[in-house]
């Protein structure tokens, strides 16, 4: 008997991996968001801009080792002089503490420090050692975005980032941050350094960089936020990236910053004292 049905294969070729990351992330409401950066970028200015929002997380730098015991002691975790007893509690302590009402949780990442949280998670599951972002998503959920900030004036940067470092003074104002915060400047006095200002520019050419190889290494497309941008607009620039996380401001709800600006003229006499002599000269 003649059938006069055909049959019809069809055949479903699947995005690579790193793309069908993509596409969930714009099709879906974010759950986790990291800023990217490097110091000295307007990072903390950033965090505390998206806090006040109430919508985005209590983003902070959570995972820098430096400030792991301190963190441990405010969150009521067992630790010895120098880190966690376990590490799976300090992330979990971390996700309570930087999520909002909503679900969402955002941290800061700086280059380097991405690598420390990934090499402590591929202890808690070695099965995906050597895979940065699968360790990310394993703890933090495959709904994750990164925003990378970073600042078109090198030289500025690295000028603030040398008083920083002379200072002991990396933001002002702020609600809880641990790590590098003062009410008011204190700590040693900044002196002009032409070495060291050379030192701190190649060190954020080579982290600018690394950031742009770790993106195109997993296929990741990350919101780029310009220091210039954010210093100009910050509620413009804060909208913006709620709008990018699949969020909106709620209504009766205002951006504020909680930081105060740094740079002073001294930061613009050492830019000026640099150019006039730059390397090699």
């Amino acid at each position: 008997m003649r059938s006069d049905h055909a049959i019809v294969t069809v055949v479903i070729r699947l995005p690579p991996r790193s793309l069908r990351r993509t596409l969930v992330a714009v099709t879906r409401r974010t759950d986790t968001y990291f800023i990217c950066a490097t110091p000295r970028t307007g990072s903390s200015l950033l965090l505390g801009l998206l806090d006040s929002t109430g919508v985005a997380g209590h983003p902070q730098a959570y995972f820098r080792s430096p400030d792991e015991v301190a963190w441990s002691v405010r969150w009521g975790i067992a630790h010895t002089a120098q880190h966690v007893l376990d590490y799976g509690d300090f992330v979990r302590a971390a996700l309570a503490a930087g999520r909002t009402g909503n679900g969402v949780f955002g941290a800061k990442l700086m280059w380097g420090t991405h690598a420390e949280l990934t090499t402590r998670l591929a202890r808690l599951h070695p099965d995906l050692t050597g895979d940065e972002l699968g360790l990310l998503e394993r703890e933090f959920g495959t709904r994750i975005r990164f925003v990378q900030l970073r600042r078109d004036d090198v030289l500025a940067q690295a000028v603030s980032w040398l008083r920083a470092e002379q200072t002991g003074v990396w933001f002002i104002g702020g609600k809880v941050e641990i790590g590098g915060g003062r009410a008011a400047p204190a700590g040693g006095r900044p002196a002009y350094d032409r070495d060291a200002i050379t030192r701190i520019v190649r060190t954020i050419e080579e982290h600018n960089a690394g950031w742009e190889g770790w993106f195109e290494d997993y296929g990741i497309e990350p919101y780029r936020i310009r220091y210039e941008d954010l210093s100009a607009d910050p509620s413009a620039v804060t909208l913006r990236v709620l709008d990018h996380l699949g969020l909106a401001l709620p209504a009766g709800r205002h951006v504020t910053p909680s930081h105060q600006r740094q740079a002073d003229r001294l930061n613009e006499e050492w830019a000026d004292r640099y150019r006039l002599r730059p390397p090699g000269v």
